[in-house]
């Protein structure tokens, strides 16, 4: 496999543009050799899925697309971007919002930690914003982060 691989879609800011991110990433994982019932697959797939609901969700019809942007560097690490154009970066809301929503940010950060992996921000030169996930590439056959430790 190269040193470095990445791919990329953009998809309209629309909920059906969900489930399709998530069968993109399913599927560029499955090419980079991580099978689909793999728990890094699961919880990259919910990931997506959250991120992007997040971009459709609360740009407010001011990003008409949203690009989903994979990267796997060195067989170490595997980094999931979602970018939109709208300028506020997610925040957690207050306790009382998150009666009925508002956990995504939140779901998102523990799944990370869970895989050993981080959840960063970064601007985008337009005035966006990627929320980028990094996570521990697991190899073929390698177990999962949760079966290492006994979980």
């Amino acid at each position: 496999m190269a040193d470095h691989q990445e791919a990329s879609v953009t998809l309209p800011s629309d909920p059906l543009s969900v489930a399709a991110a998530r069968r993109y990433v399913a599927e560029v994982l499955s090419s980079w050799g991580l099978p689909e019932d793999a728990d890094t697959a699961d919880t990259v797939r919910l990931i997506v899925s959250e991120l992007a609901t997040n971009s459709v969700q609360h740009t407010f019809g001011q990003s008409p697309t949203f690009t989903v942007d994979m990267r796997l560097e060195r067989e170490e690490w595997l980094r999931v971007g979602v970018t939109d154009s709208h300028p506020r970066w997610p925040r957690r809301l207050p306790a009382a919002v998150q009666q009925d929503n508002g956990r995504g940010m939140v779901i998102i950060r523990w799944l990370a930690a869970e895989a050993g992996g981080r959840l960063s921000v970064s601007p985008t030169e337009d005035g966006g914003k990627t929320v980028w996930i990094a996570l521990p590439w697991q190899p073929v056959g390698a177990p999962a982060a949760g079966a290492a430790r006994g979980c």
